[in-house]
């Protein structure tokens, strides 16, 4: 592994570790606590790499990145909503209807990666 791949990689993660604590943290303090679920899961990852997406590839770069995020950030909200309707309205168990829903999430997230260009 090159070292500036290396250095990319510990970046991610100190950005990446610096967000979700602070997210954390947020969700901590806030009311209900069942915001703290949301704020502890925020895209931090995807936060520091479209950063370094910027730093080196440029905008437009990060915006084709941005939008493949985004379809997979839509793809995984139907899943979820599906995952819930499954569970308690089929009263169906946990491991049949995530393992059902994940073929929606992929459908949606590869059918909406297509339909803005599938340029990433």
């Amino acid at each position: 592994m090159e070292e500036a791949e290396m250095s990319e990689y510990v970046i991610r993660f100190l950005v990446g570790g610096i967000v979700v604590s602070a997210f954390s943290m947020l969700g901590d303090v806030l009311k209900p606590k069942s915001f703290a679920g949301l704020f502890g899961a925020a895209p931090s990852v995807a936060l520091a790499t479209l950063g370094i997406a910027i730093y080196e590839h440029g905008v437009e770069y990060a915006s084709i990145q941005a939008e493949s995020m985004m379809a997979g950030a839509v793809a995984l909200a139907l899943y979820s909503v599906l995952v819930c309707q499954l569970l308690v309205r089929a009263r169906m168990r946990a491991l049949p209807a995530t393992t059902m829903s994940v073929v929606i999430w992929f459908a949606t997230a590869i059918g909406l990666w297509a339909l803005v260009g599938g340029q990433a």
